[in-house]
């Protein structure tokens, strides 16, 4: 019993990798389709990396997607609608260079504003450490305030 689900579940696997490889085939033999595809694929980004396009990763849902953007350009689907697909179906954060609005105006100004406040708190930081190191080095001890005390008696005094 065991036996048969397992070979149920490689017959299953193998068919799916035949035809995913054959649409992949087809596709490729036209090089205009082809050419779409990595157009398009530069400029979705992948959600599960984030940091990469849908032509740079590995992961299952960017072979998803790239998958579905295939099929969509068979389908005969321009550029545009298939971006607009993708967008209304994952938010403006599926595209690599997202338009300047305001709701991705955190994902253009985000890395800015941390900057910002980084350098402003490391400033703040460096000129509190200066001032106290300054304090410390002009602090005297009661030793040395009683000496300096006396010296200053022993000059008025002649």
């Amino acid at each position: 019993m065991i036996l048969r689900i397992l070979f149920f579940a490689l017959f299953l696997t193998s068919t799916a990798t035949f035809a995913s490889s054959a649409t992949e085939a087809a596709l490729a033999e036209d090089p205009v389709a082809e050419k779409r595809l990595q157009k398009l694929s530069e400029e979705l980004r992948c959600l599960v990396c984030q940091n990469q396009t849908i032509a740079d990763s590995n992961a299952e849902l960017a072979q998803d997607l790239r998958r579905e953007v295939r099929t969509m350009i068979k389908d005969g689907k321009t550029d545009n609608e298939i971006v607009d697909f993708m967008v209304t179906r994952y938010g403006d954060f599926v595209l690599y260079r997202p338009p300047v609005k305001g709701i991705t105006l955190l994902l253009w100004g985000g890395p800015i504003a941390l900057l910002l406040i980084g350098l402003f708190a490391l400033q703040r930081y460096l000129r509190q450490r200066a001032k106290r190191v300054n304090e410390a080095e002009h602090q005297l001890s009661t030793e040395d305030t009683r000496r300096a005390e006396a010296l200053f008696k022993e000059i008025s005094q002649k």
